[in-house]
């Protein structure tokens, strides 16, 4: 059985966290890492699709080392209907285009 690695990201109002882990022989997932890190102060107005976003980035951060250049796959889990955001085409106002 391949391995496979699986980072599941959340993010609420206070905090981002992460649980990295791979699926072994036996077929059943076993932690490798976990993060936890507050939220500034800025970071508590984001949107919620940015907070997801974030907390994808700091996973992806942290565990760098074990995911780049691994020859087995990995899946990001996240709530993803908060990312339906990204996923559309946006209308920039000047505001935002600066």
């Amino acid at each position: 059985m391949d391995k496979n690695f699986r980072i599941e990201a959340d993010a609420s109002n206070y905090a981002t966290r992460g649980v990295l882990s791979m699926k072994c022989s036996d077929n059943l997932w076993r932690l490798i890492a976990f993060i936890s890190k507050s939220l500034s102060d800025t970071e508590r107005n984001y949107k919620i699709h940015n907070k997801e976003m974030l907390a994808i980035i700091r996973c992806l951060e942290a565990w760098r080392h074990f995911l780049e250049g691994t020859i087995v796959k990995f899946k990001i889990w996240t709530n993803h209907k908060n990312l339906e955001y990204f996923i559309k085409a946006q209308k920039l106002n000047r505001r935002q285009a600066r």
